[in-house]
């Protein structure tokens, strides 16, 4: 993206992983502040990306909770200000369920940033998504890092955000368990429970939608065609009103009870038939061990 001013704003909830996402971009190349108010946001921009100095041509700015509500809500405007002036400006948020956001908290001894006197961590989470609901609606990417560690993280920022290819669509079809629940990133989640298991054949339980053991198996059942069918038509047409409404992320998740067999090979079948020159599809499986 060699000659184009690229602005990043990123958020999310306290925990969620904004502080590793943002060392990542850092040793990118991107010139990083985090936790910048969000009422010095444009003065900020003026005085550095609008500037002819060339450090500030990819820059990172990190946005959390503690601004006011009118100050959060003011961003989805400026971001729209800055397209209109030719700047590549993109908000990312980061998402993670109440759960694990509890389990790091306890496991960091941390103080989540919005803890008053009084108000337990579960009002100050919940405080939290409150406060940055205008950031979350506006997003153009959200990454859900409940199932994600450190290392996985940095990988999906590095693939989504910095290898995306300018100009395409980047699509994720991510496979997922619904007994761990559902990802709080995709803009359409599809249910492939109702389909014939694997894990209950003989031989197949242990292998994983990329086998081709299973994929043998699927491709016999009739009706597993007929629902991949099913959502490439309803998906596809899904594509140009993305790019209409200048959105440059699609996030596709498909569920199946442990999220080993049917979504994964559903979601690695649906990247085939979908690639072409105007998509970067990518696939993720989150309940695949990670290699």
């Amino acid at each position: 993206m060699s000659g184009t001013t690229r602005l990043l704003i990123l958020s999310g909830l306290s925990g969620s992983g904004k502080s590793v996402a943002l060392h990542l971009l850092e040793d990118l190349g991107f010139y990083c502040i985090d936790n910048m108010p969000a009422a010095l946001l444009k003065p900020f921009i003026s005085h550095s990306v609008r500037s002819p100095d060339t450090v500030y041509q990819r820059t990172a700015v990190g946005i959390d909770a503690r601004n006011t509500d009118a100050e959060i809500s003011s961003v989805p405007g400026l971001i729209t200000e800055l397209r209109r002036s030719g700047i590549e400006c993109e908000l990312i948020f980061l998402v993670t369920n109440e759960d694990e956001l509890l389990r790091r908290f306890a496991e960091t001894r941390r103080m989540h940033p919005l803890s008053r006197g009084g108000e337990s961590l579960r009002e100050a989470i919940a405080t939290e998504r409150r406060l940055l609901e205008p950031l979350l609606n506006a997003a153009d990417l959200v990454i859900d890092t409940s199932s994600m560690g450190v290392h996985e993280l940095r990988e999906q920022m590095h693939l989504r955000v910095e290898q995306r290819r300018k100009n395409k669509l980047a699509v994720l079809i991510e496979s997922f368990g619904f007994k761990y629940g559902i990802p709080g990133d995709a803009d359409f989640v599809f249910d492939a429970r109702s389909l014939p298991n694997p894990y209950w054949e003989p031989g197949l339980r242990d292998l994983t939608g990329r086998d081709p053991a299973v994929a043998h198996f699927l491709e016999n059942q009739s009706g597993v065609e007929r629902y991949i069918q099913d959502i490439q038509r309803f998906i596809e047409p899904r594509f140009a009103e993305f790019r209409a409404s200048n959105r440059t992320y699609f996030t596709i998740a498909i569920g199946c009870t442990g999220g080993r067999h049917r979504s994964v090979y559903i979601a690695e079948k649906l990247a085939r038939l979908m690639g072409n020159t105007q998509l970067d599809i990518r696939t993720r499986h989150s309940a695949l061990p990670k290699t």
